[in-house]
């Protein structure tokens, strides 16, 4: 098998690299500025695809099928993003004859609308959040169903996802602007303006469970992942466990994801999200029908391998684990690392990185995308990195994922590191209290300047140590028999005549 990977960034390296262990040749796809990116310089073959704009170049469907054709594979890795939950691009892929290494295009429709899903899953028995299951045709039914549930409420997008097209509706003179306004994006972003809305849960954790099916039709679940913390609806920090969540829970949550995911005849990867109250009682949001950005925590904790049993499952083969197999052992969290500056606003911080140190040691892995000497572009999404830290328990990994970090240096652009190296620090974060407001309402207590300060400190202080041991070195004075090894090479002679 011979595999095209349709994607960009750390997650294009990410797949190339499990692609590469178990002897599968890749193909990496570019635009106009990707052209040396690590993805590109990693893979056995790469294939232009279009200029910088994404609409051009990584969700054009017929180039991505064009540069399979040419480059001879006959499999589509989709990564996340992008057309990795486009039922079109799956059933392109199958009708060209390539492997589409993830679901159905069948399961990817019936989860794609939000609406849809929903249905689905009240007829399935799961769970689900008060709201409407069916798209509104006017404001009046937006008004209709919060005056009969009560603010506040949720105005969402029917296609959204990835943080976009929603907003919480306190109170109701500004239901209407957030409607027009939630309309507008979804048709901006999906190019469906189609909205619904629900009951919004107060101070709610943001849990999801990890399953995996094969095309024989089992269906297990790889545990749950913490996914809370998050910043303008976008998840910044996953754990893996969640600290609130027991064995009994987990069975629960775990029993009701594989009841979902069977209700659309799922096989591949996939993940069931859901709301959870301080009740502890939870419900479902919706299922990402590919791999998230965050799994590499449940693969710490797991010991499984989940683009590798991705690339198993597309080529037909059964799980290469049964339930009864799977024990979790230990803790992992997961940062997202991205060139953004958080000093101004999270701004986004494109430009050349001049100088990269990765973290290393026990229990730390690097998901990483970009090197030294790369220029990151303004093109697209910023994340740079994603870092996880593996310990026995939570303390542990917490305490390891500060020190990471505390080695983690990127020169020439901002990142999100101090910010995270804050949250590592916070009592609350640490004692597991927070909900998905947490950061935002910490954000504004938080003061990046004197960080920056301490970083040009820092630098001023390398640079210092780096002349003064560079003058020793020239002060050091060898005795008059000591060999050349310049000369000794042969390179002595033969420069001589031209300097």
């Amino acid at each position: 098998m011979k595999v095209l990977v349709a994607n960009r960034g750390e997650i294009a390296v990410r797949v190339i690299r499990a692609c590469r262990e178990l002897g599968y040749p890749t193909v990496a796809v570019y635009s106009e500025p990707d052209r040396t990116a690590l993805h590109v310089v990693y893979a056995d073959q790469a294939m232009p695809i279009g200029p910088a704009p994404s609409r051009e170049s990584y969700l054009r469907i017929d180039r991505i099928l064009d540069a399979a054709k040419k480059s001879g594979a006959d499999a589509v890795h989709p990564g996340y993003g992008f057309l990795a939950e486009n039922a079109e691009f799956a059933r392109a892929c199958r009708d060209a004859g390539l492997v589409f290494i993830g679901p159905s295009p069948e399961s990817i429709e019936a989860m794609g609308s939000k609406t849809e899903s929903r249905q689905r899953m009240q007829a399935a028995g799961v769970p689900v959040v008060p709201g409407l299951t069916e798209p509104v045709k006017s404001f009046d039914e937006i008004e209709a169903f919060a005056r009969s549930t009560g603010f506040p409420i949720m105005i969402k997008a029917s296609a959204g996802g990835g943080g976009k097209g929603l907003r919480l509706v306190e109170r109701e003179e500004d239901l209407r602007s957030s409607y027009e306004r939630v309309t507008s994006e979804a048709e901006s972003f999906f190019g469906d303006g189609a909205v619904y809305a629900e009951k919004f849960i107060s101070s709610p954790r943001h849990i999801e469970v990890q399953v995996v099916g094969d095309q024989h039709g089992n269906i297990v679940h790889v545990g749950e992942r913490e996914c809370t913390l998050q910043r303008r609806h976008q998840k910044v920090v996953e754990e893996c466990p969640s600290a609130v969540v027991d064995a009994e829970l987990r069975e629960r949550l775990g029993a009701m994801a594989v009841k979902a995911a069977a209700a659309v005849n799922y096989y591949s990867t996939g993940t069931i999200e859901c709301l959870m109250g301080p009740d502890r009682e939870f419900y479902f949001l919706e299922m990402n029908t590919r791999l998230q950005v965050e799994h590499p925590v449940t693969e710490m904790v797991w010991g499984v391998d989940l683009v590798k049993e991705q690339l198993r499952v597309a080529r037909g083969e059964r799980l290469s684990f049964t339930q009864d197999e799977l024990r979790p052992l230990g803790h992992a969290i997961e940062c997202r690392v991205y060139a953004e500056d958080p000093a101004r606003k999270f701004a986004p911080s494109p430009g050349l990185i001049r100088y990269l140190n990765l973290p290393e040691g026990p229990g730390v892995r690097n998901d990483n995308g970009v090197y030294a000497g790369y220029t990151v572009p303004v093109f697209y999404d910023p994340m740079l990195s994603k870092l996880i830290a593996h310990g026995k328990t939570r303390d542990e990994a917490i305490g390891r994922m500060r020190r990471a970090l505390s080695e983690y240096r990127v020169d020439g652009i901002m990142t999100t590191i101090p910010f995270f190296t804050f949250i590592m620090q916070h009592p609350d974060f640490i004692a597991a209290r927070f909900d998905t407001g947490f950061i935002d309402r910490i954000l504004p207590t938080i003061d990046f300047s004197h960080r920056a300060e301490d970083d040009a400190q820092l630098d001023a202080a390398f640079a210092a140590a780096a002349i003064a041991a560079f003058e020793e070195s020239q002060s050091v004075k060898l005795p008059e028999d000591t060999p050349s090894r310049w000369r000794e090479t042969g390179r002595g002679d033969a420069w001589r005549g031209r300097l």
